[in-house]
């Protein structure tokens, strides 16, 4: 049955995304989400920003969320450069 969406995206693309999670984690989280970077928000929120390759990594990250018992608030694709970044504390996704 093909797919009547009309999804403007081929689920093998890669995207840039950025995740919400409920509460802070460290950098030391950055390599287990595959190198995306940590943002912490200011409302005890942290945000996993950056490139996902595909469908299957983004699943495969959402797996991850689940499994470590973190609330998934949202997940919103973004256009490389137009990242707007809170202005809580930052941590950088290459170990700062």
């Amino acid at each position: 049955m093909p797919n009547k969406r009309g999804l403007e995206t081929d689920p093998g693309e890669s995207m840039y995304c950025q995740i919400r999670i409920q509460g802070h984690l460290g950098s030391e989280w950055t390599g287990w989400f595959d190198g995306l970077t940590i943002t912490l928000d200011e409302s005890g929120d942290t945000l996993l920003t950056g490139l996902v390759v595909d469908q299957a990594a983004l699943h495969g990250l959402i797996r991850k969320v689940r499994d470590l018992g973190i609330p998934l608030l949202a997940i919103n694709r973004i256009e490389p450069g137009k990242v707007n970044a809170p202005h809580g504390d930052h941590t950088e996704g290459k170990g700062s």
